[in-house]
């Protein structure tokens, strides 16, 4: 289970630390999907991933809307490793395609891990709902 909030920075060869935290987690699997479904990255033990293929095979990939979501998730998906100093290397494409260009902030969201540009998580923290509110959201999903 990956819990908290990073700060780091990407080096001029576009690798990234792992904080040890959750490197600990990772340490029985062999690497990582990196992938991006929305302004971020998303980087997925190889576990997690298997999951999410094995869901995504039982939908009949005839629909448009399916075939549409594989092509851009797929696209998009690269395997990482975690190299002997804990980085893993984050392709040029994906980082351009969420704007992170060095500053990052990893975040642990239970069984997954979310990088963000540092001031794009900025700002979508700027404009999340109140504490309160989300509470509130929770409740009326039974959480």
């Amino acid at each position: 289970m990956f819990r908290g909030q990073f700060e780091h920075a990407i080096d001029e060869k576009g690798r990234l630390s792992i904080p040890a935290r959750f490197r600990d987690i990772l340490r029985e699997e062999r690497g990582l999907v990196l992938t991006s479904f929305d302004s971020y990255i998303t980087a997925f033990p190889l576990k997690v991933w298997h999951g999410i293929e094995e869901r995504i095979r039982a939908n009949p990939t005839f629909k448009r809307d399916m075939r549409d979501f594989l092509r851009h998730i797929y696209s998009l998906a690269e395997d990482a490793e975690i190299d002997q100093q804990g980085r893993i290397l984050i392709p040029q494409a994906l980082r351009q395609r969420v704007g992170i260009t060095r500053d990052v902030v990893i975040i642990g969201v239970m069984d997954q891990i979310e990088i963000w540009d540092k001031a794009r998580w900025e700002t979508k923290v700027a404009a999340a709902p109140s504490f309160e509110e989300l509470t509130a959201k929770l409740g009326e999903l039974g959480v």
